[in-house]
C-alpha cells in the first residue's frame, strides 16, 4: 500500500473515526484504524462494535492495500507533522513508513483479518434531514438523558417518525425534552438510539443545509453523510408513552422574557449549591416573579417582570434543570404552563410549537 495525502484533509478525516474508538472494547484490534486504499479513494473505519464510523479522504493512491494501526498513536504522529503532503507505504516486517518533509516515522500495524466487518444495511429505506436541523434537534434533547444506568432504555433518545414529523424526545424521570420538525414522508419507525452515538453524530453534523439521509433496520441505525457514513447499534426495548407524560390542561400561563429568566436563575441558583438539590424557589405573581434561594451559603432575591394568566402560585424546582431548558429556547420569549406547586411545568417557545420541555418540581417541606 502507498498513498499520499495532504495532512489537513487526513487528520480531519482521523479525528472523525476516532470518535467511535473508545478503547474499551475486549478486541485489541478495534483500538486501531482501519485504512483502506484502493480505486474508491482512501477510506478510514473506527469502530467500538455498538458504533462504527466510516469516511473517505481524498489522496492519491499509487499501491492499492490495507492495514490496521493504533488510533492514539497514528492521530498523535499525523497531528504533530508538518503541514505538508504526507506520504504513507508499507515496508517488510509489519512496518508502514510515514514520510512528511524531513521527518520519517516506521509504525507498527496490524493485518485487517481480524478486523470486524461493518453491519450490512440496506439504504432502500430511508428518510432525508438537512444536517442543520438534525444537530439543533440532538443539541436541544441530548441534555435530558438519563445518566444513571438503572433503566438502560432511557440513555437513548427515542428517534420517532409519525405523522409527517420527526419526534426527538429525551427523558430521564425528572425533565422531558421534544424536538419535532416537519418531515415529507409517511414512514411509521419508532427507534431508541444511544445518546452517547447522538452527540457524536452531532460533531460530525455540520450546521449547513446539505442532507443527511438515515436509514433503519431493526438492530442498526445509519447516518449517510456525504463522505461520511455513522452506524449505531439500536437499544432494545419499548421507549416511555411520552405523550401520557404532558398534561393536558393547566390553570397557569405565564409568558417571561428569556434571557433575564435564565440569567435571574443563574444567580440565584449560586446560593443554591448546598447539597445537590440546587433547590431555588419561584413565586408567580401578577406581574412580577419572584425567586429566592436559602442556604448554609445565605440567601437570594431575584425579582422580574412577567405577564400572568391565572392565579398566582409557589413552586420550587432543581435550577439545573430550568437552566438545561432555556439554554436550548432560542425565541425571545418563553412560555410556562402549570397547574398547581407540585404538578409537573411545561415550557414551551412562545412562536414555536416544536419544541416542548417539562419539568418535574421538587415538594417544599412546609
Amino acid at each position: 500500500m502507498i498513498f499520499k495525502c495532504e495532512k489537513q484533509k487526513f487528520l480531519e478525516g482521523i479525528s472523525i473515526v476516532q470518535k467511535a474508538i473508545t478503547g474499551k472494547s475486549t478486541m485489541p484490534i478495534l483500538e486501531g484504524i482501519y485504512i483502506k486504499a484502493n480505486n474508491s479513494g482512501l477510506t478510514l473505519i473506527g469502530s467500538d462494535m455498538d458504533v462504527s464510523i466510516q469516511t473517505v479522504v481524498d489522496a492519491d493512491i499509487i499501491e492499492e492495500g490495507s492495514i490496521v494501526i493504533d488510533a492514539k498513536i497514528f492521530g498523535e504522529i499525523i497531528r504533530k507533522l508538518p503541514n505538508s503532503t504526507i506520504k504513507i507505504e508499507t515496508i517488510e516486517n509489519q512496518l508502514i513508513k510515514i514520510t512528511c518533509e524531513k521527518s520519517v516515522f516506521d509504525v507498527v500495524y496490524m493485518n485487517t483479518t481480524e478486523y470486524p466487518e461493518l453491519p450490512q444495511i440496506n439504504e432502500n429505506l430511508k428518510i432525508s434531514v438537512n444536517q442543520n436541523i438534525l444537530k439543533n434537534m440532538i443539541k436541544g434533547t441530548s441534555f435530558a438523558i438519563a445518566q444513571d444506568e438503572t433503566r438502560p432504555i432511557l440513555q437513548g433518545i427515542l428517534f420517532e417518525v409519525k405523522n409527517k414529523n420527526l419526534n426527538l424526545v429525551a427523558l430521564d424521570g425528572y425533565r422531558l425534552a421534544i424536538r419535532s420538525e416537519f418531515l415529507d414522508s409517511d414512514m411509521d419507525i419508532e427507534v431508541v438510539i444511544p445518546g452517547k452515538t447522538l452527540n457524536e453524530v452531532s460533531k460530525i453534523l455540520e450546521d449547513i443545509d446539505d442532507i443527511v439521509d438515515i436509514t433503519f433496520t431493526d438492530n442498526h441505525i445509519l447516518f449517510n453523510l456525504e463522505k461520511t457514513k455513522i452506524i449505531s447499534r439500536l437499544l432494545e426495548g419499548k421507549y416511555i408513552n411520552y405523550t401520557s407524560l404532558l398534561p393536558q390542561e393547566h390553570k397557569l400561563l405565564v409568558n417571561v422574557n428569556r434571557q433575564e429568566l435564565q440569567n435571574a436563575i443563574e444567580r440565584a441558583s449560586l446560593m443554591a449549591k448546598d447539597g445537590n438539590t440546587n433547590l431555588i424557589k419561584l413565586d408567580f405573581q401578577q406581574d412580577n416573579l419572584i425567586i429566592t434561594s436559602n442556604s448554609q451559603l445565605g440567601k437570594v432575591r431575584e425579582e422580574i417582570e412577567i405577564k400572568l394568566q391565572g392565579e398566582q402560585i409557589e413552586i420550587a424546582f432543581n435550577s439545573r434543570y430550568l437552566l438545561d431548558v432555556l439554554k436550548n429556547i432560542e425565541s425571545d420569549d418563553v412560555l410556562m404552563k402549570m397547574t398547581s406547586g407540585i404538578t409537573p411545568c411545561v415550557l414551551e417557545e412562545k412562536d414555536n410549537e416544536n419544541s416542548k420541555y417539562l419539568v418535574l418540581p421538587v415538594r417544599l417541606m412546609r
